[in-house]
């Protein structure tokens, strides 16, 4: 790809928004890899509602997202526990070794000694000693719509995690805090579901073949016609994976001689679509302008390594919420950086699209910008609409070159007509067309549930408005701890520990859905005097004033 034809590509620099001039709220510390204002010194950790923002002109309303440091004592005890995970890790090792404790891991063969190891050493040192004690929390069956609430299959493990028994017993109405529903999309009734099944009946459930030959569907220009629509682009492509969607479409707009700036929190996705375009990558602090802006700068100034000759293309690529910390991205201050630099942006909003913004339209609506000043938006329909892959929209000569250059559109099957069904059905909804307003509903129900965690003294991460909401646990054994007794009490939660997150930073992971009640979230943050089993069994009272408020 040229650097012309890359010029054709994607659109000018115009800025098509209206600025009202609100103030944001003042610039506040955040943790080490996140943004943080350099001038400023570290604040205490009760002083978390706090913001940075570099220009605050940018932004219609105030943009509050909170990041608390991990306490000192919390930060060493973690270490602490870690690290004699990992001494009693190598202890069971030496045990397995004299064939004094079993070993249930794959090992090489000893005829295969002098060949290239199949499996790394520490990742699997990580997977036996350590994962395999709460490897009960993930991976656990289902056997119901992933809705609201779900049934979850029960088993049981006799040796310490390897391997695990279905009991039988199903567990029912478990509330589900863990799927990716935000517009409750995820059901076997309604709308969606009798448009899909009708299209099942007429299309069948699967097409056999690619865009450019046979499976080019009028379903599927229907639905490229509507997301066009829905985003305000001129054009869009859509694909039947959303994975594949960001790792099969960057090599086709970027290549040698081009430069990715890339958020430090971006999906593995975008990841690894940067590193198969065989561009130079470079990565910035998560949503920190004054990172970004040094890398934009050094870029113009030096140019390529060793040539110095000027880079064929500059592509900014970062997400709309981010799905392990809450934030949602400083999309106008990057806008204002790529305008600036004469860069391309690349804006994945895998989590965002529905469930953000007053129309629902993504985190470009939630900004009041204009699409036009986003060269690529990117998006996947396994969140907010039930259903599976994902789309690229931006200008007609963008769209028209990825058709015939994008590896997912050439080789891959067509999206299921079904799937393409589910996603029209709900993208109307989503539009209003139906006269239901599912976004208001998302936006009241993540208000009051971040609002109920913090009152009840919990430390949580992101932005306000971002319907997933982590809640810190930090220490290894609080992971199990934490999923087991939820389970318990009927809440289906994720936990996520290292190497997903930083060592010191495990958590728990809700994702709030427009398809639950208020008594569904209080059954999940009730009255403190009713869940004192949890706080005291897995210790998260973290605040002094809780004890003021008993």
């Amino acid at each position: 790809m040229t650097e012309s034809s890359a010029t054709k590509l994607l659109n000018g620099d115009a800025c098509h928004r209206t600025l009202h001039g609100k103030n944001a709220s003042k610039n506040g510390y955040v943790k080490n890899h996140c943004l943080f204002q350099q001038s400023q010194k570290y604040r205490r950790a009760r002083e978390k509602r706090q913001n940075a923002t570099t220009n605050p002109s940018l932004y219609q309303k105030p943009f509050v997202e909170s990041f608390e440091e991990t306490p000192l004592l919390v930060a060493v005890l973690t270490y602490m526990g870690y690290g004699i995970l990992t001494l009693f890790g190598y202890l069971r090792d030496f045990l397995r070794h004299w064939n004094i404790e079993k070993c249930h891991v794959a090992r090489e063969r000893e005829q295969q000694k002098d060949f290239v190891p199949l499996y790394q050493d520490f990742e699997n040192f990580y997977t036996r000693n350590l994962y395999m004690r709460i490897r009960d929390n993930w991976n656990r069956p289902i056997c119901s719509v992933p809705g609201a609430k779900m049934d979850v299959v029960e088993r049981v493990t006799h040796n310490y995690n390897w391997t695990f028994e279905h009991t039988g017993t199903v567990v029912k109405d478990v509330i589900n805090m863990g799927s990716y529903n935000y517009l409750g999309f995820a059901e076997n009734t309604g709308a969606c579901a009798d448009a899909a099944v009708e299209v099942t009946h007429a299309y069948g459930a699967g097409v056999g073949s690619t865009r450019c030959e046979m499976g080019n569907l009028d379903v599927h220009e229907e639905l490229e016609l509507l997301i066009a629509r829905f985003l305000g682009v001129e054009s869009s492509m859509a694909f039947g994976m959303g994975f594949a969607t960001n790792s099969m479409n960057i090599p086709a707009l970027t290549g040698k001689g081009c430069l990715i700036l890339s958020d430090e929190l971006n999906h593995a996705s975008l990841v690894l679509g940067a590193r198969l375009s065989g561009s130079t990558i470079r990565v910035f602090k998560h949503n920190n302008m004054q990172s970004l802006e040094k890398l934009l700068r050094d870029a113009i100034v030096h140019g390529q390594p060793r040539t110095h000759r000027p880079w064929k293309k500059i592509l900014i690529v970062v997400e709309g919420i981010y799905s392990m910390e809450g934030s949602i991205v400083r999309l106008p201050e990057i806008v204002a950086l790529k305008k600036r630099y004469k860069a391309y942006l690349y804006l994945d909003e895998a989590h965002s699209i529905g469930a953000l913004g007053p129309q629902g339209r993504g985190v470009v609506n939630y900004f009041g910008l204009d699409p036009k000043d986003v060269d690529i938006m990117m998006g996947t329909f396994t969140k907010s609409f039930g259903a599976a892959g994902g789309y690229i929209g931006g200008r007609k000569e963008l769209i028209d070159y990825l058709r015939c250059h994008s590896h997912s559109a050439v080789y891959a099957t067509s999206m299921s007509p079904p799937v393409a069904q589910q996603i029209i059905t709900s993208m109307k909804i989503i539009m209003g067309e139906d006269g239901t307003s599912l976004g208001v509903q998302l936006s009241e129900n993540t208000n009051y549930f971040r609002r109920k965690l913090l009152d009840m003294g919990f430390i949580i991460y992101g932005n306000d408005d971002s319907p997933v909401v982590p809640l810190m646990l930090y220490m290894p054994a609080k992971i199990g701890a934490f999923g087991r007794e939820m389970l318990k009490r009927n809440i289906g939660t994720v936990v996520v520990g290292f190497p997903a997150t930083p060592i010191i930073e495990s958590r728990a992971r809700f994702c709030v859905s427009a398809a639950h009640t208020k008594e569904m979230l209080d059954t999940v943050t009730p009255p403190l005097k009713k869940q004192q089993a949890i706080h005291r069994l897995v210790s998260l009272e973290v605040q002094k004033h809780l004890g003021s408020s008993q």
